[in-house]
């Protein structure tokens, strides 16, 4: 597939306030990143730290800044526009949409080896592909697509333009809304990890809740929410998991926070909106996150956090021996604690003449 250049910006002149320099009838064979880019490929600038490899690039349209400009219009040919990746992000969903391989351009909308409930309710363009099972009393709104393998329970209801990859559970009651997009392997519904111990064994609690996901989620591949106890765990608007990621049950996460890759959430935590959690890191349950805060990567929340901002919990990476050194020392520090404050007790005098270090 070829799109022109001056059609490419036309698609998302509603959006984009962009400036074409250069040849308007350049041809686009695919998109790539700004190293590797030959003069058929569209790539973008988007940190000032990689300006370096602009004037060496051999794409043929680079999409930069305002503050790139000059440096652009040396090199040849470009689209300016006030934020480039994002420019870039939207790009890329035109290309999909336009590419030959997309999602419902091609082939049957049910496929025949599929199930689907008699009281099941689908309604106008929904793609069922093969080996696919749905429900009784599933509801599949407008333009769902549903992929091969995939599992929908009884009484699952999915909104308009959500996207479902192969090998997808959505369990019992679940709801999923408006465009979303879940990639393989994830399960939406599974039981909460409830159990209550009695006489040296463990009791299962049933999970009577569902999972109410909002509009606009994606959710990466084998990511695993758990459903709620008895109230609901709840994803809201614009929220994306990575792949590998788990909730808990009745953990609640605020519009349009992001999680990384093996980061996991524990039972009843509530994490506020706009708030990032970096890969492999924990949020223990029952904690609360207000907006705006950021965790970095392997950190294990361990208190509620009130305050926006970024923080860390872990300790630095070193060589073993030293690293086993200093976490001796560390198991030490309260006795050193108490010891200090026994000095200070007894003798305040020697405490304040000791040395200082400069």
């Amino acid at each position: 597939m070829t799109l022109r250049l001056a059609d490419i910006v036309l698609s998302l002149a509603g959006e984009f306030d962009a400036r074409l320099v250069g040849d308007p009838d350049t041809l686009i064979e695919r998109l790539a990143p700004l190293e590797s880019a030959t003069g058929s490929e569209l790539s973008f600038l988007s940190h000032p730290k990689y300006l370096g490899k602009l004037a060496t690039s051999l794409a043929a349209c680079v999409v930069v800044s305002p503050a790139a400009e000059e440096a652009a219009r040396r090199r040849g040919t470009c689209i300016i526009v006030d934020d480039p990746y994002f420019y870039f992000a939207r790009l890329t969903r035109l290309w999909k949409q336009r590419h030959p391989s997309a999602v419902g351009s091609e082939g049957p909308s049910r496929h025949p080896s599929a199930f689907i409930d008699p009281l099941a309710q689908l309604e106008a363009d929904v793609m069922v592909g093969a080996f696919a099972s749905i429900g009784a009393r599933a509801v599949l709104a407008k333009g769902v697509s549903v992929g091969a393998h995939c599992v929908i329970g009884n009484d699952v209801r999915l909104g308009a333009e959500t996207r479902l990859e192969a090998r997808v559970t959505v369990a019992d009651g679940c709801v999923l809304g408006q465009r979303c997009l879940v990639h393989p392997g994830a399960v939406i519904g599974a039981d909460g990890f409830g159990f209550a111990p009695h006489a040296g064994r463990w009791e299962k609690i049933e999970q009577l809740g569902i999972v109410r996901i909002g509009d606009d989620v994606e959710i990466g591949a084998n990511t695993c929410i758990d459903r709620g106890a008895l109230q609901d765990t709840v994803i809201e608007d614009g929220v994306k998991l990575d792949n590998l990621v788990q909730i808990g049950h009745n953990v609640r996460i605020g519009q349009h926070s992001a999680l990384a890759g093996c980061a996991g959430v524990a039972g009843s935590a509530v994490i506020g909106a706009h708030c990032t959690v970096g890969g492999g890191a924990v949020v223990l349950g029952h904690l609360n996150l207000a907006d705006h805060v950021h965790i970095s990567a392997a950190s294990v929340v361990t208190r509620s956090i009130h305050l926006p901002g970024h923080y860390t919990g872990l300790f630095p990476i070193d060589d073993n021996a030293r690293w086993e050194k200093n976490a001796a020392t560390l198991k030490q520090l309260h006795v050193l604690r108490e010891r200090l404050k026994a000095l200070e007790q007894t003798s305040p005098q020697a405490l304040a003449k000791s040395p200082k270090k400069s």
